[in-house]
């Protein structure tokens, strides 16, 4: 969801400079702001006991970030880190709950955008607990293309195989060896080691 920046700024609103990997918030940290990209990106994701990472998501500019535990008073259920240097709006809860008052139309749009991402997190729960990883991999894959471009086109996937195996919950290895075997199958592109789907 994008509130126009001068609303944001005129309640309140500062602009804060994040370098690449820079925390915004950490997983069980009290929810006290709504963020919204200005510049770069946002990677939300959890680490279990064994260091292992599962991406919760990416945001890019415009894109607003962590505003469920805003609406029921609870603490972030992930940790939110800048992917690049970014420039980030935040906004205090109480003055963003004004904001919500004060122009309805913000409201549709937050109920839109968090139906949106309920129905993107159950999808990828049903990848990920129901089937094989090629199948995760190809949810993913649909995912992303479904969101950057045109179905039937081919698009260079920017994810290092690493990433894409935060966000399928898979080990890298698996990653790499489910990727050689749908290249065999020819239902993805490998060329100079860049994933064309």
């Amino acid at each position: 969801m994008q509130i126009d920046a001068d609303i944001l700024i005129t309640w309140g609103g500062i602009a804060k400079k994040f370098k690449k990997g820079e925390s915004i918030f950490l997983e069980g940290d009290h929810a006290r702001f709504y963020y919204q990209i200005l510049e770069g990106s946002v990677k939300m994701f959890n680490t279990n006991s064994d260091g292992k990472e599962f991406t919760q998501a990416e945001f890019k500019v415009g894109h607003s970030f962590g505003e469920p535990p805003l609406f029921v008073d609870e603490i972030y259920p992930s940790s939110a880190i800048a992917n690049q240097d970014s420039i980030i709006l935040k906004l205090s809860k109480e003055k963003f709950l004004e904001v919500l008052d004060e122009y309805p139309m913000f409201q549709k749009q937050m109920i839109v955008l968090f139906a949106k991402r309920i129905y993107s997190k159950s999808n990828t729960l049903r990848e990920i607990i129901n089937n094989t990883p090629e199948t995760r991999i190809i949810g993913f894959l649909k995912d992303f293309k479904k969101k950057n471009c045109k179905e039937n086109e081919k698009i260079e996937i920017p994810y290092t195989r690493q990433e894409i195996a935060n966000y399928t919950g898979l080990r890298v290895e698996t990653v790499i060896r489910t990727l050689s075997k749908m290249k065999t199958k020819k239902m993805v592109q490998i060329v100079e080691r860049k994933l064309i789907y």
